[in-house]
């Protein structure tokens, strides 16, 4: 398989709010991010196309809102394109990846 993404993933561990539009929000675990999206471990899946919000608490200043729609789904949880992000969020992101150790 090819590898198609953008933008580099950082391996993390945060604990991450998702709220579907059409469903209840539930927590998960974030496991790699980048500027262009993130993979999220969780029991519950959401169907490709998705749109859902991820919300990160305690990585920054303040809580991060983050829009994504689901582009794969498997046993383990689901990977996310990020929507429009503004500059606060998009700095946010670049901190977190400087940060972490590769």
């Amino acid at each position: 398989m090819t590898e198609q993404r953008k933008h580099h993933r950082v391996p993390v561990r945060l604990v991450v709010k998702c709220i579907p539009q059409e469903s209840e929000a539930f927590d998960g675990s974030v496991k790699d991010i980048s500027l262009g999206g993130m993979f999220v471990e969780s029991e519950r899946r959401l169907a490709f196309g998705s749109p859902v919000t991820l919300v990160l608490q305690g990585v920054v200043a303040r809580e991060l809102r983050l829009p994504a729609v689901v582009r794969w789904a498997d046993r383990l949880g689901f990977g996310v394109q990020f929507g429009l992000l503004g500059a606060y969020a998009t700095h946010a992101i670049v901190e977190l990846m400087k940060k972490t150790p590769t």
